[in-house]
């Protein structure tokens, strides 16, 4: 029987989850930088906490929405708690397209003459999420070492050594 941290970080070894997962990164990393830090013209910290709040975000849901942007796809990246992490930035981007994208439609603002973006963004990152959740890290993570790593937890019946001795 697997055990829970073995159900949580197995993945069949596949270089294709590898690919989502530092597409995945590679997108949603700077936009925690943003937040967090203040890099690439963001407002940092502070401000976004504030901004969060103008929204109408309880200040524990501002702190996670700015931890899992950066942090969260930094864990992706390594393929660390994959599946776990994939599941709570879906709920992170249902929650960005039900709070901010969804009175826009569906669309990106292409031409600068709505006063938001669509979610049709959205969809795409939950959709590799959801490949992530699905098939795990795949190869190249840390999830796979830690479940290839970890010892059965099968209890072995005597009868099934004396099975392989006759």
């Amino acid at each position: 029987m697997k055990t829970i941290t073995q159900t949580l970080t197995y993945s069949e070894p596949s270089a294709t989850q590898a690919i989502l997962r530092i597409t995945f990164a590679i997108v949603l990393w700077p936009h925690g930088a943003q937040l967090l830090l203040g890099y690439f013209g963001g407002p940092g910290y502070t401000n976004s906490m504030t901004m969060f709040s103008l929204f109408g975000l309880p200040p524990i849901i501002s702190f996670l929405v700015i931890f899992l942007q950066f942090f969260g796809s930094l864990f992706i990246l390594a393929g660390f708690l994959t599946r776990l992490t994939a599941v709570a930035s879906i709920i992170l981007f249902i929650g960005m397209i039900v709070k901010a994208h969804l009175p826009f439609g569906f669309f990106m603002d292409w031409t600068g003459t709505l006063k938001g973006e669509g979610f049709e963004y959205h969809l795409l990152v939950i959709g590799i999420l959801l490949s992530l959740v699905v098939n795990g890290a795949g190869s190249y993570s840390l999830d796979n070492l830690i479940s290839r790593n970890r010892p059965s937890q099968a209890i072995h019946q005597p009868e099934s050594i004396l099975s392989h001795v006759a």
